[in-house]
C-alpha cells in the first residue's frame, strides 16, 4: 500500500503520512521559506524520516516545500473538506536524477503537454519508486525510460541532495490536489562530457518532448526565482538571453530549439489557465542544492 511507503519518527513511534498530511509540517517545519534537514534511512522502498536522530538513519538531508503548498494550506484550514479522491492514499515516493556531465551542466527534460502530472513543465528525468526499489535504481531506470540513457560502470559517482514534498496541482486555487509525493533528488556526476551523452540520449515522446542543458550561470538565475520567494525581474547582462535546447519533432527526429531565458525564470502562476512552460519549483531547488554542492 502506497501509506507504508513514507513513515515518519515522531515521539520514538513510526507514523504512516495521510494524503492530505504535510510531511515538512510533522516533522516540525514553520511557516518559513526553509529549508529544514530531517535525518533519513531508506531501505527496499520505504523511506523513514525523522527530526532527530534514529538508529538505522543514514542520511541528513535538507527538505523543502513551496510557500503555496496545499497540504501546507490545509493544515491551516481544518474546515476545508478532507473526503476529497484519493485522499485515502498515502504519500508516494519519487527519485530524479539531477545528471551532471564533466563540464558541469545538468540535464532538464520537458514533460509533454498530454501527462497528467505538471504537463510542459521542466523537470529532471525521474518518476515513482517501485515496490522494493532502490534508489539509485530507481533513478538509473527512470534515465533509461525517458532519455534512453544508461552509464558506463565505474564512470560516475552520486550524492543524495535533498527532498522535494510535491502537490498537483500545485495551489489550492488550482483545484484540491490529487497527488503528492516526495521526491528524492539524487545528483548523478558522470565523467562523460555533455557532447557524449547528449549523442547517446534517444527520448522516450509518451514522457519527453525536449530536453536541454543547463550551466552553472543560468542554473543560478533560474533558482533565485523561487515562487513568492523573490519576483522576476529582467535578466542579468552577464546572462545569455536564451539557451541551446532539443526538440522532439513529430516525425521522431529531432531539432534545434532556442529558450529564452525569461521563459525559465517564470513561477508558478495562481491559477491553471495562466500555466505557461516553465522550471518546476522543486527543479528550481534541485538546482540551489547542485550549485551548493558544486561550491559557488
Amino acid at each position: 500500500m502506497a501509506a507504508a511507503r513514507l513513515l515518519l519518527r515522531l515521539a520514538g513511534r513510526l507514523k504512516s503520512v495521510n494524503f492530505t498530511q504535510s510531511v515538512c509540517g510533522l516533522l516540525g517545519a514553520g511557516q518559513g521559506p526553509g529549508p529544514w534537514h530531517t535525518h533519513c534511512s531508506l531501505e527496499r522502498g520505504q523511506l523513514v524520516l525523522s527530526s532527530n536522530p534514529f538508529p538505522g538513519a543514514s542520511e541528513r538531508l535538507p527538505i523543502q516545500r513551496p510557500l503555496f503548498c496545499p497540504f501546507a494550506a490545509l493544515d491551516q484550514q481544518p474546515e476545508v473538506s478532507r473526503t476529497e479522491p484519493l485522499t485515502n492514499k498515502g504519500v508516494d515516493l519519487g527519485v530524479a536524477v539531477i545528471l551532471q556531465s564533466s563540464d558541469q551542466t545538468v540535464l532538464l527534460t520537458r514533460r509533454t503537454c498530454t501527462l497528467r502530472i505538471s504537463p510542459n513543465v521542466w523537470v529532471p528525468p525521474g518518476g515513482h519508486m517501485e515496490l522494493d526499489e532502490e534508489i539509485l535504481g530507481c533513478g538509473f531506470r527512470e534515465l533509461w525510460e525517458e532519455c534512453g540513457l544508461q552509464l558506463p560502470e565505474n564512470q560516475f559517482s552520486c550524492v543524495l541532495l535533498g527532498l522535494w514534498e510535491s502537490a498537483y496541482p500545485p495551489r489550492l486555487s488550482w483545484g484540491f490536489p490529487r497527488y503528492h509525493h516526495l521526491i528524492l533528488y539524487v545528483l548523478v556526476i558522470s565523467r562523460e562530457s555533455q557532447e557524449q551523452l547528449q549523442a547517446r540520449i534517444q527520448v522516450n515522446p509518451n514522457e519527453v518532448n525536449a530536453f536541454m542543458w543547463l550551466g552553472p550561470d543560468v542554473a543560478a538565475a533560474v533558482a533565485a526565482t523561487e515562487d513568492e520567494t523573490k519576483t522576476p525581474g529582467l535578466v542579468s547582462q552577464d546572462l545569455p538571453l536564451s539557451v541551446c535546447a532539443t526538440e522532439l519533432r513529430d516525425d521522431g527526429g529531432t531539432q534545434p530549439l532556442v529558450l529564452p531565458v525569461p521563459t525559465l525564470m517564470r513561477t508558478t502562476p495562481t491559477t491553471a489557465e495562466e500555466d505557461k512552460e516553465r522550471i518546476g519549483a522543486g527543479t528550481k531547488f534541485a538546482l540551489q542544492l547542485w550549485l551548493q554542492h558544486l561550491g559557488r
